[in-house]
């Protein structure tokens, strides 16, 4: 009787520890899958984060490259335009010094001026020119040879010491005039010479 309870007692100890070691074990797999997933997921993760960043950094490349592409052609072209204005400024300017203090060239443009006032070339004008005071000696005499030719022209002509270059030429009465100063003439020969001097220098 005690050899047949002492063998129930191991059995049951036996099956016991079986199941113990059988329970364990499961625990053990599912935990081992458990964390398994959870690396998993952990890797996955990881690598989903390293891969946006890397899109968000070449993307900051991209953007970053762009950017100085841009301001680069920029530059070149600010550049360009620059030496442009300068070659036309060092060609323009003193021609147009020499031209707007030349009496044959102011009388043409005066007479221009008077055939062409209002529209109107049949109808008389009554136009009064200006000329530099600081010029007067240098171009009296050449004005004084040629004022009757100005006068059937119908304009009249005078010196100011508020005109600094070039002349200026309006009615008698006043009011409405024209300006032909250094600075007018630059600006139109500049803006017409300018186009031309840029494809001349790279577009050839």
């Amino acid at each position: 009787m005690e050899n047949k309870l002492q063998e129930l007692t191991q059995k049951l100890y036996a099956e016991g520890l079986e199941k113990g070691r059988t329970e364990a074990d499961r625990l053990v797999a599912e935990a081992k899958t458990e964390a398994a997933k959870i690396v998993a997921a952990a890797q996955a993760e990881a690598e989903e984060i390293v891969k946006k960043a890397q899109t968000k950094a070449e993307d900051a490349e991209k953007n970053a490259m762009t950017e100085i592409s841009l301001a680069g052609r920029q530059a070149v072209a600010k550049i360009k335009s620059e030496i442009a204005t300068m070659i036309v400024a060092r060609a323009v300017t003193p021609a147009v010094k020499e031209a707007t203090m030349d009496p044959a060239f102011i009388k043409e443009i005066l007479l221009s001026v008077a055939r062409n006032w209002s529209g109107a070339a049949s109808s008389k004008v009554e136009l009064q020119a200006l000329l530099p005071e600081s010029e007067r000696e240098k171009l009296d005499a050449a004005f004084t040879a040629v004022t009757k030719e100005l006068l059937a022209a119908g304009i009249e002509v005078g010196w100011s010491k508020e005109v600094r270059t070039g002349f200026r030429v309006g009615t008698k009465e006043g009011g409405y005039y024209l300006s032909f100063s250094d600075a007018d003439f630059e600006a139109l020969l500049g803006e017409y010479l300018r186009d031309k001097v840029f494809k001349l220098l790279y577009e050839a």
